[in-house]
């Protein structure tokens, strides 16, 4: 019985002592590693550092890097203070080529971020209208079209082979060295095809320098209320959705991650924060850590596959 006793003793102090850690957190700066100063995940990451600098009254500072790297924050100290936000370069990155951290082993989901559909758009010279006729002028004329991407891996390029895969067409990559290349060679005709986000393809919809024909959301999406889906258009099923989250290390204590969580979707969801997010092509979809993770692991499978199936490596598009 004494025994017992000591037991239950030590394991409500333990308890105890849990708790009053995680009240005690956040008692020093936290650091939000991102990438470049202007890019999609600076902005959200500056929008959540200010908010909880607020909600925490602990100032939370971003720091901006070239290139995410996740080895670096996979081996911070597991304490809460070192975050990380970024897109699927984060998940994907490493099914492309070999990378020093797994993205499920060595990270804590926090929460998702935001989240927008690519968009194909074409070479206003082509004659199509609608996705249905991209495909069928595709197969009339195989190996003729080519789709422009910003990079090997990237969103642009894997959403373009899953398109490929699902519409059996045969069209081919030209790899540039980033989105805003890409674009330019569609808007030059140098090709014709091009998956996208919505705030860089926006101002080149209106003024007809490329044409818009579908989304590639499962749902129409309010960030381009007037074009069909995809799925819809002649693809059932087909989504390619570009993704942000926010991580911690692995081995990150479980209160810490739920009240970064907690906070972060609070700063989220706020009306003016939703509203910024919009207005620049993405919308927030804060989620809780468990959603995060079953959505990593459900995207590293799908496009795992398509990397796969394309034979995708580092020096092969």
């Amino acid at each position: 019985m004494r025994l017992r006793f000591l037991a239950w003793m030590f394991a409500i102090g333990a308890l105890a002592m849990s708790a009053a850690r995680a009240q005690d957190f956040p008692s020093k700066p936290i650091r939000i590693v991102t990438g470049a100063p202007g890019g999609s995940s600076d902005f959200t990451a500056r929008l959540i550092a200010q908010g909880l600098t607020e909600n925490l009254r602990q100032q939370v500072i971003v720091d901006n890097r070239g290139n995410v790297d996740g080895e670096l924050v996979a081996k911070a100290p597991p304490d809460g203070y070192t975050l990380v936000i970024d897109g699927a370069s984060i998940w994907i990155g490493p099914l492309v080529q070999k990378a020093l951290y797994d993205p499920v082993r060595d990270f804590a989901p926090v929460t998702l971020a935001v989240s927008a559909p690519n968009v194909v758009i074409v070479q206003p010279s082509i004659p199509v209208k609608s996705i249905r006729e991209l495909i069928a002028l595709a197969k009339a004329q195989p190996g003729k079209l080519n789709y422009s991407s910003g990079g090997i891996g990237a969103s642009s390029h894997l959403a373009a082979e899953l398109f490929k895969s699902m519409a059996g067409v045969a069209i081919v990559n030209v790899n540039y060295k980033g989105t805003g290349p890409a674009l330019n060679a569609l808007i030059a005709n140098e090709v014709q095809v091009m998956f996208v986000n919505p705030a860089i393809a926006s101002p080149h919809i209106k003024s007809e320098r490329v044409r818009a024909l579908a989304v590639a959301s499962l749902e129409p999406s309010p960030l381009m209320p007037d074009l069909p889906t995809v799925a819809a258009a002649g693809l059932p099923g087909f989504e390619s959705v570009v993704l942000q989250g926010m991580f911690a290390p692995a081995g990150t204590p479980p209160a810490r991650v739920t009240l970064l969580s907690r906070e972060i979707a609070k700063v989220l969801n706020r009306p003016d924060v939703k509203e910024r997010h919009f207005n620049t092509g993405v919308e927030t979809v804060a989620s809780t850590p468990e959603e995060l993770v079953a959505r990593i692991k459900s995207e590293m499978a799908k496009w795992g596959k398509v990397i796969k199936d394309a034979g995708i490596r580092p020096d092969k598009s």
